[in-house]
């Protein structure tokens, strides 16, 4: 797949492109059911498959009080859309200029001079430019005037059939699942174990006091955090080692009672080694338990020996 960042170094294909357009947070079902249909058409129609997302997702410029935590960064987002084995992913940086753009600006500066766009395929539910004034509607009219023909396609549920409201897979039903600690349902969703990424910091050692050492994973301030818990999950170092890992998120009720803020910490079974500034990949594959306060410290220890032995049975290791 090749990126593109700077609408100056478009490739305009000369046969043409066959393209979606959207956040794509999460890459999920939903997003590969659409790229999937991308695919097929530019196959077909002897076009190249391209994806138009964004650095930023809109919200954060558009409403950033209310807009939503992010399920990708943009480099894991990325590297899902090579997965899907499209051709090219345009990232188009998102500030306020873009925000107040007319969707008939967009439609000739993305789709007609920078793609040389030859098919459309979105969301039946796609809104774009200043205000959302941008529809299905009027990208089929646009694209009658410039050479494209727009297909809505139809909204999924995890097995790729026609979505009820309460069968949808989006974005929002992913972070809502994350959200509420039901992980097997995000996942399913998503259909891939959910990821978190982020460097290994020094924390205050508390882990290994308990015996349990633990990788202190700094996660960014827009990345949504699941609920709390204790999780059985695998840890990816880079060079691709992969271990299994009891994995916590939460404020240390054990120890402090005003934390705000839920933290992710690794434990990986069976290692002792130095994991500082290495960037760290966690895989959440179930949650073992919710997060608790307990009396004592040795008391949190036995627990978190039968946390270890519960994510032993759940990942085979």
């Amino acid at each position: 797949m090749e990126v593109i960042r700077d609408l100056q170094a478009c490739p305009r294909p000369v046969d043409g492109t066959a393209l979606t357009i959207g956040a794509y947070d999460g890459v999920h079902l939903g997003h590969r059911a659409v790229i999937s249909a991308v695919r097929s058409h530019a196959s077909r129609q002897g076009t190249k498959s391209a994806v138009v997302t964004f650095d930023r997702h809109p919200a954060q410029v558009v409403r950033p009080d209310s807009a939503p935590f992010l399920l990708t960064s943009l480099d894991q987002k990325l590297e899902l859309l090579a997965s899907t084995g499209v051709d090219y992913t345009l990232v188009i940086t998102f500030n306020e200029s873009r925000a107040k753009e007319p969707p008939e600006d967009f439609v000739m500066e993305v789709l007609v001079d920078c793609m040389n766009t030859r098919l459309v395929v979105v969301g039946q539910d796609f809104h774009f430019g200043h205000q959302r004034r941008g529809n299905v509607a009027l990208l089929r009219e646009l694209g009658q005037a410039n050479g494209f023909s727009v297909i809505g396609h139809h909204l999924v549920d995890r097995f790729g059939h026609d979505a009820r409201d309460d069968t949808l897979v989006s974005s929002t039903a992913i972070r809502r699942a994350l959200h509420d600690g039901r992980l097997n349902d995000a996942n399913a969703l998503l259909g891939r174990p959910h990821e978190m990424r982020g460097p290994v910091v020094r924390g205050d050692g508390r882990g290994r006091e308990l015996g349990f050492p633990t990788a202190n994973i700094a996660i960014a301030p827009e990345m949504l955090m699941p609920a709390d818990g204790i999780y059985a999950g695998w840890y990816d170092r880079p060079g691709g080692d992969t271990h299994p890992a009891a994995i916590y998120i939460g404020t240390r009720p054990t120890f402090y009672a005003n934390e705000e803020m839920s933290l992710l910490e690794a434990h990986l079974l069976d290692f002792d080694g130095d994991l500082y500034g290495e960037m760290a990949r966690v895989h959440l594959i179930e949650q073992l338990r919710g997060d608790k306060a307990f009396d004592t410290a040795e008391a949190l220890a036995r627990q978190l020996r039968v946390d270890c032995e519960d994510a032993r049975v759940v990942l085979g290791a």
